[in-house]
């Protein structure tokens, strides 16, 4: 059975949570250890704050039961998230990560979206989040700050962009000196604020963010080419498409232009239009017959069936259970 929670749900039981009891570890004064709620994991957190605005949380938790978290929309802070074993697992707004692909996110407005656990699988993880007043003090030339790669952190009011690198022996590196740092006190704390803003100079490097290359300089035709070998790719793998940030480095491109120019051609986003090519396929498939609503979600790249309804019926005004029955779309 899965349990399934809500935000303010997961917040309660972490209050009642006991305090767990770590073997060999020494905390300093601005760490704090919180324990998992005993119905779902056992584990432990332990949460800091390095500098005004800058935390860390690094986290070992061993899940007892399958469980479900309902996040709402939300505000969200740049973060950077590093799994060192296990998966966490999500609906079709985010894909899920672990292994090979690590979280990258700017400031913005969260999506709401469904996270999962599996019982038996042990999780750890790096987390950082970071204020974008904090970040955006670096950049102290106009011309960087002002940016299309550094505007896409800093999205205010709008919709948060997220970023999915995969995870370097570099990377990885640097997650376990996090974990694992030598010093204790205010050399500790030096300590993990210089690996965190390292690990955050090379996610920015990643995207783009700060560089003095601009790929607009590409000629033309071969912008144009480029960006419609990007649409090829989205294409071929309607299921599992790669993330914007594997897509621009399959193609030779920038995030923020990949991302800019796919508009201007296209007149939707990458994800926007990944969708909407989803719900083509979808209605084709429907109206021949022979798959059930559940089977051509799946086919198409939903794993929850809520959400693949919602989008259905966004595009063509009926329910997938209506087009299925032969009901006509109806369209503007």
């Amino acid at each position: 059975m899965t349990l399934i929670l809500n935000q303010s749900d997961w917040d309660e039981l972490c209050q009642q949570a006991p305090k767990p009891q770590v073997d060999n570890l020494v905390l300093d004064d601005f760490e704090e250890l919180t324990g998992v709620p005993e119905c779902l994991a056992r584990g432990y957190n332990r949460a800091m704050e390095l500098s005004p605005g800058v935390w860390l949380s690094l986290s070992d938790y061993t899940y007892c039961q399958d469980c479900m978290l309902k996040e709402v929309a939300h505000d969200h802070l740049i973060q950077i998230m590093i799994l060192l074993s296990g998966f966490l697992y999500f609906d079709d707004v985010y894909p899920n990560l672990g292994g090979t692909r690590s979280y990258f996110s700017g400031s913005g407005i969260s999506p709401a979206y469904v996270k999962k656990h599996r019982s038996g699988e042990r999780v750890t993880w790096v987390n950082i989040e970071i204020e974008p007043e904090s970040l955006e003090s670096f950049f102290l030339d106009d011309r960087q700050r002002h940016s299309d790669p550094m505007k896409q952190l800093f999205k205010g009011e709008d919709w948060k962009l997220s970023f999915y690198p995969t995870v370097t022996a570099k990377m990885r590196s640097l997650a376990q000196q996090l974990w694992n740092a030598p010093y204790q006190s205010g050399k500790r704390r030096m300590y993990l604020q210089a690996k965190v803003f390292e690990l955050l100079a090379m996610q920015l490097d990643l995207i783009g963010v700060g560089q003095n290359q601009q790929p607009d300089d590409l000629p033309k035709p071969t912008m144009i080419a480029r960006i419609y070998h990007a649409r090829d790719i989205v294409l071929a793998d309607l299921e599992h498409p790669p993330s914007v940030l594997e897509l621009a480095q399959q193609v030779g491109v920038s995030v923020c232009t990949l991302q800019r120019r796919f508009q201007e051609l296209f007149g939707m986003t990458v994800f926007g239009y990944l969708t909407d090519q989803r719900m083509e396929l979808a209605e084709q498939l429907l109206r021949q017959g022979g798959c059930t609503v559940a089977e051509v979600a799946t086919i198409v790249g939903y794993s929850n069936l809520g959400h693949f309804a919602a989008a259905f019926k966004r595009k063509f005004g009926i329910t997938p259970r209506d087009c299925l029955s032969g009901r006509k779309l109806l369209l503007g």
